[in-house]
């Protein structure tokens, strides 16, 4: 996946100008897909090169502002990508690698990054449950595209409860190896 498709799916859902599509991306699509605003912007050059997306006429044309919107061929390439297979997403987090470091060389140095992990993973759940009960409180299903997005959420939910389980898990047997050294 590239950025490029993450950002044809956010101007399908609604054509923005950048710095709207780029608050927009903080506060859905990077959850799980990181881009800076730099990075988000020179894709948009480039999505615009390939004639993917267009710039609406605003009414003000002394605004520096620019309203993106898909093209047919931004459509076409959404598409085409979108049915392509994928394998499913492998885990890559440096704080394995870390701890299997640690393991290996001792030192018990991880358990305040663990615990700030703890924090950090509570506070990602309070976040997707406030919006998942702003979006979703009357529990229903009201259409095929508000069920993906409530589905994808909860998988996000789910995945901060496992990390947080596992970490409870983790740090508290940790401080107990460390007392027995």
């Amino acid at each position: 996946m590239s950025l490029a498709h993450v950002l044809l799916t956010s101007l399908i859902e609604k054509p923005s100008t950048g710095i709207d599509l780029a608050r927009r991306f903080d506060r859905s699509m990077g959850f799980f897909w990181n881009a800076t605003h730099q990075q988000i912007y020179r894709e948009l050059s480039g999505m615009q090169e390939k004639k993917w997306i267009s710039t609406l006429e605003q009414p003000d044309s002394s605004s520096r502002k620019k309203t993106y919107q898909v093209e047919a061929l931004g459509r076409i390439e959404l598409a085409d990508w979108m049915v392509k297979q994928s394998p499913p997403a492998q885990l890559r987090e440096e704080l394995m690698v870390r701890l299997r470091a640690e393991a290996q060389l001792g030192g018990k140095s991880l358990l305040p990054e663990l615990e700030r992990h703890l924090r950090l993973h509570q506070q990602k759940l309070k976040t997707y449950q406030t919006i998942f009960a702003k979006d979703f409180a009357d529990g229903h299903n009201h259409n095929r595209t508000q069920f993906i997005h409530k589905m994808i959420l909860q998988l996000g939910i789910d995945l901060e409860i496992g990390w947080i389980s596992w970490l409870e898990m983790l740090i508290p047997q940790l401080k107990i190896f460390d007392e027995q050294e």
